[in-house]
């Protein structure tokens, strides 16, 4: 009876976990529509701009005081990367910017966006409610999304930071 009762919550949690990255699905799919039609509305609407530009600016100003980076640069680094790092999180937060990022993932252009059921697999539940994408299926979070008022939005960038550019 133990085990039975154990194997019940288990699959109850899984089904929670599954219907959570269902939902999600539907509004990362959204956001893969606004940045493959660079459409700027439906792009905030999907995006928690203030987490990601903070975000971002952390890891641009963290880059700057790294041990990668020459001393002689380091406090030139520790007193601008704050201020370069906010300016370049505004430019960074933008559809035409995450082309990159969406083509890391295969998605390119011409190409039909996966469906809901796909991005669902590509989704991995987190212990603080949150969804993270993923390249692979076991591999680290790249892409962090958060439900807010009822939306799940884009909250958090742990890719490679290389592959935000800005389009010019």
């Amino acid at each position: 009876m133990r085990i039975f009762l154990v194997t019940a919550l288990l699959l109850s949690l899984t089904a929670c976990a599954s219907a959570q990255r269902l939902d999600a699905a539907g509004d990362v799919h959204t956001l893969l529509v606004s940045i493959r039609d660079e459409d700027q509305a439906t792009f905030d609407a999907h995006v928690d701009r203030d987490a990601l530009k903070q975000e971002i600016s952390a890891r641009l100003t963290a880059e700057a005081k790294s041990p990668k980076v020459d001393k002689s640069w380091q406090a030139l680094g520790a007193i601008l990367a704050p201020a370069i790092a906010d300016i370049a999180g505004d430019a960074l937060v933008q559809p035409r910017v995450f082309h990159k990022v969406a083509e890391s993932y295969g998605y390119k252009a011409g190409q039909p966006l996966p469906n809901r059921i796909a991005i669902a697999g590509s989704l991995k539940a987190m212990d603080d409610g949150r969804v993270c994408a993923t390249r692979t299926k076991d591999g680290p979070c790249i892409l962090i999304f958060t439900r807010e008022e009822g939306v799940w939005k884009l909250s958090g960038f742990e890719g490679d930071i290389s592959t935000l550019r800005i389009k010019l």
